[in-house]
């Protein structure tokens, strides 16, 4: 170390005389204490105010340039030394040797402008204000063609700065994105696929932009799902394919991407795995397996990547996935379940998949995760059957499957997430008189529906529970069900419901509720009072911005309510005509013909 202070003096007089030999000397000296001991070293360069100096020493005709660069590169390794290396201005001059024709300058350079920025605001704010990464990005694609050890390790290091640049950095990421290096990463991952090194800063670069929306676009334009389905095929290494599902599993939110990696043939990849992986217990395998499993799901969530996979139902990636469902495997079971989900998304493949048996598997996987069971298995699987209940012509035939009693045994169950699939599931079927009365009248079922109108923390369950309540009546049509719901308190839910903000949920309440007072209305009579529920159809009269349907259901439901003596004397002490004979004139018809009845059923009644 003493030497290293004799050293540092020297260099500050050679540094001022230019002697290229013995300042060549005291860099090599540098460079050996740096090897030594970096931290110390650079600690003791920082002290002795020599960085300064090489501002100065960054000459591109010298033939000490290098050298210098590289102990800038040796020095910034260490993070307190970075913004040192800012303040002493040495990014200006280290930007400008980027524009040298010497590789080893190049090199040496590219390294200490990539450490500077390591994690440093700092380096990367000053090599921005400098204009830095579109010299780099130059460099990149003039020297893109070129196969020797020499280029690609210069090609690394390239890469390496351009990522310390921008890691973590969403406005850095999207300057490098205009200036277009994705298209020319994805030509150096195709022509350097051989180099690990080179490859893997490619992959990393390549998982830091993909995060970005705007990345998304100029992805798509290169033809970046062969070069990584090409990549994927030949890695053994667990840590490779890991780098490599990174990278795919933020680019195949995109839809057009989505189908590039179903061409590329990703699908027969990610299948393969599961095969490979399905019966290790190695957690690298299990890990893997289930970043397989779920990047399929994920392609299949693309209408013309699921809609080629489907193949009519024939295609034999829907036939592997099917095989997952009676798997034993969680994993494998929730892959299934929610492919089936995103296969379930238009008419035709749903209607094919119930008239193949899909339900019954369906369902005896829900019967497999009934006691203590796996919430997230329980969730794929009533996503499944909610979406194949869509269709018309499923419901019947779901319905005498068993679907409800299926699902009904999930009743218990206290995850928001799956009484919220619960709910939707029990909605879908119950379009038809028959199955709406008969879970209507399952007092267990609408008691928790009443108590699941309370949920307040969670506004889905909460909204889904109000629905099927509705939806119960107003299919069923049945005085039965309407006592069931009374008698579980769930009128005042229905009036709540009644004044939602969205006008779909306020007309269902307001049909059902019309449906109660012509059907049942000297048993939920005085529910439907303290419920305020006249003030509350009084309001929604009085207010302009109700809509046109919401106008005309509340009157029929006040000339329904003329049958209570409690509720009439309501209606009359609130003044409704002044309300009613307004919309005589409404803008639509059958309001202002609605209104008119009203107003004659309430002139009669005074």
């Amino acid at each position: 170390m003493d030497n290293l202070s004799d050293t540092l003096k020297k260099l500050k007089i050679t540094a001022v005389d230019r002697t290229e030999d013995s300042l060549e000397g005291c860099l090599d000296c540098l460079l050996q204490a740096l090897a030594q001991n970096n931290m110390e070293t650079s600690e003791k360069i920082q002290g002795s105010g020599i960085l300064q100096l090489f501002a100065s020493l960054l000459i591109p005709q010298s033939s000490c340039t290098a050298k210098v660069a590289n102990i800038i590169a040796e020095v910034a390794k260490n993070e307190f030394m970075r913004i040192p290396c800012v303040d002493a201005g040495l990014i200006s001059p280290l930007v400008q040797l980027l524009n040298s024709k010497d590789q080893e300058v190049l090199l040496q350079t590219g390294r200490a402008l990539g450490n500077i920025c390591y994690d440093s605001h700092e380096g990367r704010s000053a090599v921005d204000q400098a204009g830095g990464a579109q010299i780099v990005i130059d460099h990149l694609r003039s020297l893109c063609s070129i196969t020797d050890p020499a280029n690609e390790k210069l090609l690394t290091v390239f890469c390496g700065m351009l990522m310390n640049y921008s890691n973590e950095n969403d406005s850095l990421q999207a300057q490098l994105i205009n200036m277009g290096v994705i298209p020319t990463l994805v030509k150096l991952l195709g022509i350097h696929c051989q180099n690990a090194a080179l490859t893997e800063m490619c992959l990393v670069a390549f998982g830091n932009l993909a995060e970005l929306e705007s990345s998304k676009e100029q992805f798509a334009s290169t033809n970046i799902a062969e070069e990584l389905v090409k990549l994927f095929k030949k890695q053994i290494e667990h840590d490779k394919r890991e780098m490599i599902f990174e990278v795919l599993a933020p680019l195949a939110e995109n839809d057009a991407i989505k189908l590039q990696l179903v061409e590329a043939g990703l699908v027969e990849c990610l299948l393969e795995t599961v095969q490979e992986k399905v019966d290790s217990e190695k957690e690298e395998d299990i890990a893997e397996l289930k970043t397989a499993s779920d990047l399929m799901v994920l392609l299949l969530l693309g209408d013309e990547s699921m809609q080629k996979l489907f193949e009519g139902g024939k295609g034999n990636v829907f036939q592997r996935v099917l095989s997952w469902i009676p798997s034993n495997n969680h994993q494998l079971q929730l892959a299934g379940a929610l492919a089936i989900a995103n296969f379930a998304r238009n008419d035709g493949n749903c209607i094919h998949m119930v008239d193949n048996g899909i339900v019954e598997k369906l369902m005896d996987l829900l019967d497999r995760h009934v006691e203590d069971g796996n919430v997230t298995v329980q969730h794929a699987a009533l996503s499944a059957l909610r979406n194949l209940a869509i269709p018309v012509v499923n419901k019947a035939k779901m319905l005498s499957a068993g679907v409800t009693e299926a699902v009904l045994k999930f009743l218990k169950s206290e995850m928001p997430p799956v009484q919220f699939k619960l709910l939707g599931t029990l909605r879908m079927l119950i379009d038809a008189q028959e199955a709406a009365e008969q879970l209507g009248k399952n007092v267990k079922l609408v008691e928790r529906l009443v108590e699941w109108c309370e949920a307040k923390d969670h506004a889905g369950v909460m909204g889904e529970s109000n629905r099927l309540l509705s939806a119960l009546i107003r299919h069923s049509k049945s005085k039965d069900v309407i006592k069931t719901i009374v008698q579980s308190g769930g009128i005042k839910h229905l009036v709540t419901m009644a004044t939602s903000e969205h006008v779909i949920m306020q007309n269902e309440a307001l049909v059902a509720l019309a449906l109660i007072a012509a059907l049942e209305l000297g048993t939920a009579e005085k529910d439907l009072e303290s419920a305020k529920l006249v003030q509350i159809l009084h309001r929604l009269l009085a207010d302009e911005r109700s809509a046109p349907e919401i106008k005309y259901n509340s009157m029929v439901l006040i000339c329904a309510l003329m049958g209570s003596e409690s509720l009439h004397k309501e209606v009359q002490d609130l003044a409704f005509l002044d309300v009613v004979s307004k919309l005589r004139s409404h803008e639509n018809k059958s309001v202002a013909q609605q209104a008119s009845l009203t107003e004659q059923r309430l002139t009669v009644a005074s």
